[in-house]
């Protein structure tokens, strides 16, 4: 029989270190350089051939017996199904073999799959059943030829190959002694191939913390360094072991996540599996490639796993070792546990796992039931004890999740605690619910479920007391036969006293109240006890420690079968707050309708005063060759009359005064300041001064004998004779001059705000105006917009003026009706038409 070293594969191949023949240069040859610049010749050289020769060997000698005892298990396949005897078996293997074109060793695999039907010969299967489609696709090429083309490329393993991996490395994990020796195996028979350089397998501790208690690629310091990670640290294996279909990550840098070997391979990938068998988890296998890991095929994951279920199958008899001093760690059994779950005063079920025909987790048999066991549907004990979980309360594998997090605490090891779960049990088809605070944990091979479901009863009392606490609610009960009362701790806080202290009886309370709340309290009581009818009533209540609190009592009777009145039961509530918050809100209405009243008629006021000054129209002035026309449009909003002022006026000269002009301000300080500033200039017109001289008087009579006003103005002396107009302004808009189809305004003049400074010199301007022309003074309530800049709006006017109708009055009419002005300030506006 050949050995195993003969035939191609990882099993069989013993030239994986050293020079390949024909390659060159062997050791020993003479030429060349070995390690750290040696010549093969010297003492050392010869030394590292040497060492480097024995490796080999062992590495053969491994390969052979672990090929040896998978040809062994092969023949006694065949003794059992043949019937023969062991030679026979060893000839009938060989010839086999040799009618297949496969070596003794990937026949004796084949042989082994077919008979064990367990996860690895699943998995061979569907790795040789994927092979043979993409071997199908290459139209014109032989099964020979395509199995050395699969041999002979570098770094891809033939699918014979992986089955005789697969069956070696479980060859050599149930051969192991330790879970070291299972990673070394797993290691070199089957990941290596794969391209993988460490893995790492993980005891997860019942505490949720993880052990590294085997590892192969890693240097030993550390893998030292990493021998124990807490729980709830997050790390590679942690992610693996809270993912059931395992974690894959294409670089480890990329993930963020700590773990063994990541200074040595920072950018490879990582693959972490969790190792389970019969729903449980025992540990994860983590492997780890040198550089980053492309997405893997559906056959590759397959192996891994099934390489991760033999280790589960260590790790399920792995106990940690003892230190010096350090006492064994004792895992309860079910027994102990239900000793435990009966000290408990909570409701406490004890679960031991319900395996199926695959040996796959099912459901949780209810070991026991302890004495404190409260059921929500009210069942006994007898009832619940013994059923299986999901057959006791179906309705845990609903929106709860009870079930998914019983199965993940026994999966896991990791404790499992929530509030206010909603617990639901099903009887003849009615689902029963009740409220509880749950606690799952795992104890060796066992869990224990822990709940307490809320005292519907204390859970309204404590809201009742919290709501009578918030509304300062006090609440009492008088039985008028014995004389008993009683209060609760609100009302005693209420009265002011202890609660040691005897309650007050109904009769009275007329003594604990003011004096002026007899009469209430009076017609409370006969409503109350002789008309034994509900009653209400609020009284100032005269606490021990001279406090007055504002009280409203509400309260019932209640009556026996016989009609008569047994008892009196009710409630009071400090209104204290309401009571002041209401008298102030009255004395605010009251301030507030006083206020409005008083502005009501300032407003009147003022605008009586202003009309009494400035007529809305007014007789129009008789001049040759001159039509002259004024309005006035108050504000549409009392509270905004304005300071705005116009005057045309007949002076002793023969000219023609017309002004216009606005006070800064509203209300009664802008109306008497306008009236002020317009009987002044009416004053010192007379004195036949030209315009620009009028408003420097103007000024000083602003700026000294109205408070320090401000206001603007244009003023202009009209000579019919000439027909001219001579004019200044003081920070005022200019006039607006309609001439034919045209309207412009005049060219501005300097003049600066009336009251600015104590004296300012106005420049003057003098137009000449010609038969049919229209000149237009404005405020500037005519014109201005909120939302545009005053050149805008002043062109939107000059637009609007240029249509001349017949008449004056209907010119100023037209202006006031389309002005587009939204400040709802009050507007002036004189007009004169030539000829």
């Amino acid at each position: 029989m050949n050995t195993p070293e003969q035939y191609g594969g990882p099993a069989g191949d013993v030239r994986r270190s050293g020079s390949a023949p024909g390659s060159g240069s062997a050791p020993g040859s003479g030429s060349g350089s070995g390690p750290d610049g040696m010549t093969p010749l010297s003492p050392v050289g010869r030394l590292a051939a040497t060492v480097d020769r024995l490796s080999r060997e062992v590495r053969a000698a491994q390969a052979e017996a672990e090929g040896r005892a998978l040809i062994e298990l092969a023949k006694g396949v065949l003794v059992a199904r043949l019937g023969c005897g062991p030679a026979e078996a060893a000839r009938q293997l060989a010839e086999l073999a040799e009618q297949s074109r496969a070596t003794p060793l990937e026949f004796a695999v084949d042989v082994i799959n077919q008979a064990a039907r367990d996860r690895m010969s699943e998995v061979t299967e569907a790795f040789l059943a994927a092979t043979a489609a993409v071997r199908a696709t290459a139209p014109g090429e032989s099964a020979d030829d395509a199995r050395g083309a699969d041999t002979a490329e570098a770094g891809e393993a033939a699918p014979e190959s992986a089955a005789v991996r697969l069956r070696a490395a479980e060859s050599g994990a149930l051969a192991a002694d330790d879970t070291q020796a299972v990673a070394d195996a797993l290691l070199e028979q089957a990941l290596r191939p794969l391209g993988a350089v460490a893995v790492a397998i993980w005891a997860a501790g019942h505490d949720g913390s993880l052990t590294l208690v085997g590892s192969a690629g890693f240097p030993p310091a550390e893998a030292a360094r990493w021998r124990y990670v807490p729980p709830d640290v997050a790390t590679v294996a942690r992610c693996g072991l809270t993912e059931r279909s395992g974690q894959w990550f294409a670089s480890l840098a990329g993930t963020g996540l700590p773990s063994v070997g990541r200074h040595q391979y920072p950018d490879g990938g990582r693959v972490a599996v969790p190792a389970g068998t019969g729903g449980r988890i025992h540990g994860v296998l983590e492997i780890a490639w040198p550089a980053p890991l492309a997405p893997q095929p559906p056959q590759v994951v397959r192996q891994v796993e099934a390489l991760a279920e033999l280790c589960a199958h260590t790790l399920e008899s792995y106990s940690p070792p003892r230190g010096p001093g350090q006492e064994p760690r004792v895992i309860p059994d079910a027994v102990e546990l239900m000793d435990l779950a009966d000290g408990l005063h909570d409701p406490a079920l004890v679960l031991v796992p319900h395996l199926d025909a695959a040996g796959h987790l099912a459901d949780f048999r209810i070991q026991h039931v302890n004495n404190r066991f409260m059921d929500p549907a009210g069942r006994p004990r007898a009832v619940v004890g013994g059923a299986l979980l999901l057959e006791a309360y179906p309705m845990a594998a609903g929106e709860s999740e009870l079930f998914q997090s019983v199965e993940r605490v026994y999966a896991t090891g990791e404790p499992f605690r929530a509030r206010h779960l909603n617990l639901t049990a099903l009887v003849d088809q009615v689902p029963l619910s009740a409220v509880a605070d749950i606690s799952v944990s795992r104890h060796g091979n066992a869990v224990l479920l822990i709940w307490r479901i809320e005292d519907e009863t204390a859970r309204l009392a404590s809201l009742l007391q919290h709501a009578q606490r918030l509304g300062r609610i006090g609440g009492f009960e008088e039985n008028l036969l014995t004389g008993e009362i009683t209060w609760n701790a609100q009302l005693f806080d209420l009265y002011g006293r202890p609660h040691t202290s005897t309650p007050v009886p109904l009769e009275e309370l007329a003594a604990h109240a003011h004096p002026d709340d007899a009469v209430t309290i009076g017609r409370f009581l006969r409503t109350l006890l002789h008309h034994r009818r509900p009653a209400s009533a609020a009284f100032r209540l005269r606490r021990p420690d001279g406090v007055t609190r504002h009280v409203r009592v509400v309260a019932e009777p209640v009556l026996d079968t016989d009609d008569r009145l047994l008892l009196v039961r009710g409630a009071c509530q400090d209104i204290s707050a309401q009571h002041w918050t209401e008298v102030a809100l009255a004395a605010t209405r009251d301030q507030l309708a006083h206020t409005e009243q008083q502005a009501r008629e300032r407003a009147r006021l003022t605008l009586q005063l202003q009309h009494a000054i400035m007529p809305p129209a007014q007789t129009p002035l008789q001049v040759p060759d001159l039509q002259v026309a004024v309005r006035y449009r108050p504000a549409e909003t009392e509270q905004l009359v304005g300071g705005d002022w116009y005057d045309a006026v007949m002076l002793p000269s023969g000219l023609v005064l017309l002004c216009v002009g606005d006070v800064a301000g509203h209300g009664i300080e802008a109306a008497t300041s306008m009236v002020v500033l317009r009987n002044a200039l009416r004053g010192l017109a007379v004195t036949g001064a030209g315009p620009g001289q009028l408003l420097s008087w103007l000024n000083i009579v602003a700026h000294h004998l109205t408070g320090g006003v401000t206001a603007t103005a244009v003023c202009g002396l009209y000579d019919p004779v000439r027909r001219t107009l001579r004019w200044a302004r003081a920070g005022h808009l200019p006039p607006v001059l309609v001439r034919g189809p045209g309207a412009e305004p005049l060219p501005l003049v300097r003049g600066m705000l009336l009251g600015a400074a104590a004296e300012a010199a106005y420049e003057e301007a003098e137009a000449e105006l010609a038969s049919g022309d229209t000149l237009l003074m404005y405020t500037d309530g005519l014109i201005e917009r909120r939302d545009r800049p005053v050149e805008e709006a002043l062109t939107q006017l000059l637009s609007t003026v240029r249509p001349t109708p017949n008449s004056l009055d209907q010119h100023l009419d037209r202006l006031l009706t389309y002005s587009r002005s939204d400040t709802d300030d009050d507007t002036c506006l004189v007009g004169i038409r030539v000829g």
